[in-house]
This record gives C-alpha cells, sequence and structure tokens, in this order.
C-alpha cells in the first residue's frame, strides 16, 4: 500500500510535492508551468517559494480548497482553511494534520510565527510534508509512512541533522527523500551522507 501511495506521488522542483490518485493534492507548488486542477493545496508558510498566489491560480478552481496558515492566507484567495500547529482539519474525506515547522539554529523560519508542516493521509497512508524546518524535537512524536525532508544546510536543516531527523522517524518512516532546491544545492559527500539512514532501516530516494 506504501508502494502504490509513493508511485502517485511527484516531485515538481524545490519544495513542491503533487499526489494525484482520487484527489489531486499539491504541496507548496511553486514555479510550475501549470498541472491537473487542484482538489486541495497546502501551504506551509508565506515565503514567496512556497507561498506563489501566481502558482496556486494555475491550478487552482472555484472549488480548490487551500489550506494554510494565517500569514499565507492573507496573501491568497478563494476557499481557505487557515490552521495552526497542532490542529486537525478533515476536507474532502482527507485528514490533514498541521504540525509545528521552525527553525533551532537559525532566524528564517520562526517559531513564534506558527508556520507548518502537514501530515496528510492518503488512502490510508500518512505522508509527512515537513514545510521548511530543522530537526525539532516535535518530530519524535510524528508518525509518517512517507517523509519528504527538506535538506539545504542554509535555510533548513543540513544532511547530517537529516539523517538524525530519519533516525527519529524511522520506527514509522518508509522512505525520506530529499527535497528543498533539488540535488544541485548537493555534493556529491552530502549525498553520500545521506545515504547512511539505509544503515538504520530507511529508504531514501534521491
Amino acid at each position: 500500500m506504501i508502494e502504490d501511495v509513493y508511485k502517485n506521488i511527484s516531485w515538481l522542483g524545490h519544495d513542491g510535492i503533487l499526489y494525484q490518485n482520487k484527489k489531486t493534492i499539491y504541496f507548496d507548488p511553486f514555479q510550475i508551468a501549470g498541472g491537473p486542477a487542484a482538489d486541495i493545496i497546502l501551504i506551509s508558510h508565506d515565503h514567496f517559494d512556497h507561498c506563489s498566489p501566481d502558482d496556486v491560480k494555475k491550478i487552482q478552481t472555484k472549488d480548490t480548497v487551500i489550506v494554510t496558515e494565517a500569514d499565507s492566507a492573507k496573501k491568497l484567495s478563494g476557499k481557505i482553511e487557515v490552521l495552526k500547529p497542532g490542529e486537525t482539519k478533515i476536507i474532502q474525506d482527507i485528514t490533514i494534520e498541521a504540525v509545528p515547522s521552525y527553525n533551532t539554529n537559525k532566524d528564517f523560519h520562526v517559531k513564534a510565527k506558527g508556520w507548518l508542516g502537514f501530515v496528510v493521509t492518503l488512502e490510508g497512508v500518512r505522508v509527512y510534508h515537513p514545510g521548511d524546518t530543522d530537526l525539532i524535537p516535535e518530530m519524535k512524536d510524528i508518525k509518517a509512512d512517507i517523509a519528504f525532508l527538506p535538506v539545504s544546510g542554509t535555510y533548513v536543516m543540513g544532511p547530517q541533522e537529516a539523517v538524525e531527523a530519519a533516525k527519529v522517524l524511522r520506527q514509522n518512516l518508509c522512505r525520506l527523500t530529499q527535497r528543498h532546491g533539488g540535488r544541485s544545492n548537493f555534493t556529491k559527500e552530502k549525498l553520500i551522507l545521506f545515504k547512511n539512514p539505509r544503515d538504520q532501516g530507511v529508504k531514501v530516494s534521491r
């Protein structure tokens, strides 16, 4: 079941993820050419490369529901559901859990903002899109079958932190996929380092 759901998920570049099966769900679409009409769009925070009104309009219909936090909601229009970390909402029979997302050793994503990661249940599989975050204590309470961790080392966690995050999540984690800017951010050495979670029972997809 997990692998079937994973096959229905596409990386759109940067932090953008698309799930398409019975529902079409986008996470943080940015610099997309277009795509299938969205049932649900999840926006983690209001930075331009995550909350892009122009990109949202390319896939939005009158029935599309946008799930986001308060700062992003001010920039968007249409059907909008605002969540805070710790809140859960069922939209179109899809369970969406908002979880904390923030930096611990830099000031780009401040905890006080209440920006979001998401755990979304798709076909019985829990998919974790953390937003822009470092390794944070709340991850120990997150149960996910598939996780898409952000890795850059500048604005979000670096490769070593991602390895540690994978260890925290590993008892529930099926597949860990690096994102945030694509492979161009990674040296060969860092990619090798990032593969190490396999030794901890974690599958890594690049």
